[in-house]
């Protein structure tokens, strides 16, 4: 096969994820002072695209040991509890995504403690213009015109770091350290001829892929894999979270076969944090819909720790969608049917 077309070095940049977290341990800093920790009740994560994965991921390795609680909002107009007591984490790679500037907006008025990630924009003028807190991000430039969705390392890392600094997330560095021991270790997996990405890919191909997770961190590892299909192979894809999916669709699953064994492939992404009842509810699940789907994958998480399995899980799925990319002969990187500014968060 010829080589892949790629004119945004996507693939590269994809395979480049963990030396891009080691480098934002080492070289993103914060601008100025983080609030007190006895400063804040709650943390709001602003975010769309790329951005709001990150939220998610946050929420999903983050939010269950921190003592306060943490939300993610997507959307133009943050929750009401937002206050003086709310740190406000927002996350723009461009600096310009509407969504999170018009939440953070918000936010500010209602006297919210603003910490922002970002390359600069309006995002950056904001936290100038407030004196707030902020990270940093290189820019993308013209020559290397990286899309946000092959940098999440670069935008989690400084959120992961601050909740470290200021006690919300206590020992957070080595699950950073973790993860980026277990992404190089996967990296060395999947870059060899004939690995198990390109067996999987090779298997989805002309399917429609449905991605079933496990609890919280599947779930928001099965959004990975479907928002990287849908944009690096250009294709549909659906997601599922267990135990939802056995109390609602897997009744949908009670006609049609005949349809659905010839377009569906099923892929269950399973990690070490599913609880014992959600690992039974697999079980059920690959023997109620054996019968509909064209074929059942497994995809297994390694690593130490709920961030370093996350981000594996995560990134055996870009590797998956780099390969279908590749196959159909798709560039992987940009996605022009998406309305957006330059360095939108959207691609």
């Amino acid at each position: 096969m010829a080589d892949p077309i790629d004119s945004l070095g996507f693939r590269e940049a994809v395979f480049d994820l963990p030396e891009q977290m080691s480098a934002a341990v080492r070289s993103l800093t914060v601008t100025g002072p983080l609030p007190d920790h006895d400063e804040i009740a709650n943390v709001l994560v602003l975010g769309t695209g790329a951005a709001g994965w990150v939220g998610d991921l946050l929420g999903a390795v983050a939010g269950p040991f921190m003592p306060v609680p943490l939300a993610v909002h997507k959307g133009f107009e943050p929750p009401s509890f937002v206050d003086a007591s709310t740190l406000v984490v927002a996350i723009s790679a461009s600096g310009d995504s509407p969504e999170v500037l018009a939440s953070a907006g918000i936010c500010i008025e209602a006297g919210a403690k603003l910490f922002a990630i970002t390359s600069g924009g309006q995002l950056g003028a904001l936290a100038d213009a407030t004196e707030s807190p902020t990270v940093f991000l290189p820019h993308a430039s013209s020559a290397t015109p990286v899309p946000p969705r092959a940098r999440v390392g670069a935008l989690a890392i400084p959120a992961l770091k601050a909740f470290d600094t200021l006690g919300l997330f206590p020992g957070g560095r080595d699950w950073i350290a973790a993860a980026i021991a277990q992404l190089r270790v996967r990296r060395d997996e999947l870059t060899a001829d004939g690995n198990a990405a390109q067996h999987l890919a090779r298997h989805l191909e002309g399917t429609l892929p449905l991605v079933y997770g496990g609890g919280l961190l599947g779930g928001v590892a099965a959004t990975r894999w479907k928002a990287q299909i849908n944009q690096c192979a250009k294709s549909p894809a659906f997601v599922g979270e267990l135990p939802d999916v056995v109390h609602g669709e897997l009744a949908g699953w009670g006609q049609h076969g005949d349809i659905t064994r010839q377009i569906l492939s099923l892929v269950l992404l399973r990690h070490d944090e599913e609880p014992p009842e959600v690992s039974e509810q697999f079980d059920l699940v690959e023997t109620w819909s054996d019968e509909v789907m064209s074929e059942i994958h497994t995809v297994r998480a390694q690593g130490d720790g709920a961030l370093a399995q996350l981000f594996d899980l995560a990134f055996f799925g870009d590797v998956v969608a780099l390969e279908l990319a590749a196959i159909a002969g798709i560039d992987p990187g940009p996605t022009p049917v998406i309305a957006r500014s330059p360095e939108s968060d959207a691609s």
